[in-house]
């Protein structure tokens, strides 16, 4: 008799949630098989400055230089944009799914740039042979951003609103068809240990974890055909609180750590449990009504303003890495 094997919780998780790898590291999602991955500027920075992906940097530098001659921010940004859709390109390889590209994180109060921005990264995609349907652009949630993603869905580019941190941004998203959400977890917790003055809070009780089990069962309830990707986790305890949600993008210690773990794994989200539940539906999402909604929330505001600006400090420092190797 062949021995059985047992199932590690990454091979449980996967029963009821597409694994989606949090990292711009390639290597990294080889060893985990995860059907899409998520970059953003941290994470290309992070990856970037790694020997083995030194030739992606000069190959982006080289094109830039040929797209534009004249040194300056233009040149810069035509570096950065095709460098960002090198890595996609090269995970793309290795995931059987899609990748998530972010948009410059400076654009998320302008919708028409963010649609420019995000018709040129398609356009680099597919100069490297990429279909448009392998890549979700992602935008921020601002009104803004939520603006462009409506227009950018309708013309069948794929989006990713990301930074959601409450459910007025995750619906007013779904009603613009974005193709996928993902309401941070981790990100959540940690301001709500902050406010509260406490060193841990059970994952049950998870205020990121109950954000997302929210939006989820909303989704589900009310027909929004949006994916929900719950994103930012600190600990393996949020993951497996959210097993059924649609997919859940986590990165690769926490990869390691479900991996490394055969306690058996409970789906704690379906689309028949929600659709049982008794949840009031929203009015449509209005502009004054969105604001004032995130406005009345300190958490969601706190974190879209923090995150767009991490986001920025991050690109900051990717131009700061690139710009001595310009000269």
């Amino acid at each position: 008799d062949c021995p059985r094997h047992t199932m590690n919780q990454l091979e449980g998780l996967r029963q009821h949630t597409i694994i989606v790898a949090d990292t711009g590291d390639v290597a990294q999602m080889a060893k985990f098989h995860p059907q899409e991955a998520t970059t953003n500027p941290s994470l290309v920075y992070a990856a970037a400055k790694l020997p083995q992906y030194r030739q992606l940097v000069q190959e982006a530098i080289d094109w830039g230089k040929r797209k534009c001659s004249t040194p300056g921010k233009e040149q810069m940004d035509w570096v950065l944009d095709r460098l960002i859709v090198l890595f996609g390109h090269e995970i793309l390889k290795v995931v059987p799914g899609r990748v998530s590209t972010e948009l410059d994180p400076t654009l998320s109060f302008d919708t028409e740039a963010s649609v420019d921005r995000a018709r040129r990264l398609i356009a680099l995609y597919q100069d490297l042979g990429i279909s448009k349907d392998r890549v979700l652009i992602k935008i921020a949630a601002t009104w803004e951003g939520i603006r462009a993603i409506e227009i950018l869905e309708r013309e069948g580019i794929h989006c990713n609103c990301t930074l959601i941190f409450s459910t007025a941004q995750a619906v007013a998203a779904a009603e613009a068809r974005a193709t996928l959400i993902s309401p941070f977890v981790g990100r959540i917790l940690d301001w709500y240990k902050k406010s509260r003055k406490v060193d841990a809070i059970p994952a049950a009780e998870d205020p990121g974890v109950v954000s997302v089990k929210e939006i989820y069962n909303y989704f589900r309830k009310y027909g929004h055909r949006t994916i929900v990707m719950g994103a930012s986790f600190r600990t393996k305890e949020e993951i497996l609180e959210l097993a059924g949600c649609d997919n859940l993008t986590i990165a690769p210690a926490l990869l390691d750590a479900l991996m490394s773990s055969t306690a058996p794994v409970e789906r704690k989200l379906s689309p028949e449990g929600a659709r049982a539940m008794d949840i009031p539906e929203r009015p449509l999402t209005t502009e004054s009504a969105f604001r004032w909604e995130l406005n009345e929330n300190p958490m969601a505001t706190d974190l879209l303003s923090d995150g767009i600006r991490r986001f920025a400090a991050d690109l900051r420092a990717l131009r700061g890495f690139v710009e001595p190797m310009l000269q």
